[in-house]
């Protein structure tokens, strides 16, 4: 019978000791070699199994050894993989065919999103003492430009429909959230949370508000679906007028959409200078074309576009609490 060399990959990301039976099965039933002492070497001795440390440049040599006595060895690859090694050793069981068979096996593999585990990681280290001295400097409202920054040039990205820049800026974005959640570490102990309760917060949020997925609710419509999410935001964080949460700080352009979608809820009309042709309006570059123009003409006679939006805004926001005022009232009434 051909003795056999296994080589046994684990995931650097999950805690030790998890292992598949066959993995299991492997390193009780034959000697494993490793190339350095660590905590799967400490485990592995620990539940019976015999590990011996060989120097990593003998280490194919001690492999074909170990194989033709025992009939059959393991090497446990360090948290890279040991590809150099295992390339070197492939080479030399090629020019000697018979001499053992090489198999790979997974004894535990990287979950879903594992390589966040690394990005926190690495954060962690570049925001603790004796890292980046630019990122230690940092704070929440110096980072805040930033977050804008890297989520419009990712939108730039989808934009132009290029999906390697997007997922490139998304990494920046990410970047952010990260640094944020590792600052807040440090925070005043009322203050105080981090990338868990993130990432918890968001799940559990998911949860709630997609009833139809979570909890065997009827999926129904997606008018349907996005009324009752509606519902239980605002089941979640009463509001006293449609605006809140809205953020001041859009775009004027995204800022406008956002209070003319919350307005048409209670039915508020918004006043107009003049009828919009329906074809313009649902011609992209035709409407862009007259917004620009538009802008064009207002800087001409020296008018700020923009403060002209908000101001109308403004004005119309008010209209929207007055409205909301006098339901109130009819309801008390």
């Amino acid at each position: 019978m051909t003795a056999r060399i296994i080589l046994l990959v684990t995931s650097p990301r999950l805690p030790v000791g998890l292992l598949t039976a066959g993995a299991w099965d492997a390193v009780r039933a034959h000697p494993v070699l490793a190339g350095a002492e660590g905590e799967w070497t400490a485990a592995l001795r620990l539940c019976g199994a015999e590990v011996t440390v060989v120097d990593p440049h003998d280490a194919v040599e001690a492999l074909v050894a170990a194989a033709e006595t025992h009939g059959a060895v393991v090497w446990l690859a360090g948290p890279a993989g040991d590809q150099e090694m295992a390339r070197s050793l492939g080479l030399r069981l090629a020019r000697r065919p018979g001499l053992a068979d090489l198999e790979l096996l997974y004894g535990s593999w990287d979950p879903p999103g594992a390589r966040l585990l690394d990005a926190v990681a690495v954060i962690d280290r570049l925001a603790s003492p004796g890292g980046d001295p630019w990122k230690r400097a940092q704070t929440h409202q110096s980072l805040a430009r930033f977050l804008l920054e890297e989520a419009y040039e990712a939108y730039d990205a989808i934009v132009a429909g290029d999906s390697a820049a997007l997922r490139d800026e998304l990494g920046d974005v990410l970047l952010q959230v990260l640094l944020h959640a590792r600052f807040a570490e440090e925070a005043a102990e009322d203050e105080r949370w981090n990338v868990d309760d993130v990432a918890g917060g968001l799940v559990e949020k998911m949860i709630r508000r997609n009833p139809h997925v979570f909890a065997g609710a009827s999926a129904g419509t997606l008018d349907e679906i996005t009324e009752n999410w509606e519902r239980i935001k605002q089941e979640e964080k009463p509001r006293e007028s449609v605006l809140e949460g809205i953020s001041a700080t859009l775009p004027t352009l995204a800022y406008a959409g956002k209070v003319l979608e919350r307005s048409a809820r209670l039915g508020v009309p918004v006043p107009s200078s003049g009828q919009v042709e329906p074809e313009l309006a649902a011609d992209a570059d035709r409407l862009g074309g007259r917004l620009l123009a538009l802008v064009a003409a207002a800087r001409e006679h020296g008018v700020d576009a923009e403060a002209a939006l908000r101001a109308a805004l403004l004005a119309h926001t008010g209209r929207i609490r007055d409205a909301e005022q006098r339901a109130a009232g009819d309801r008390v009434g």
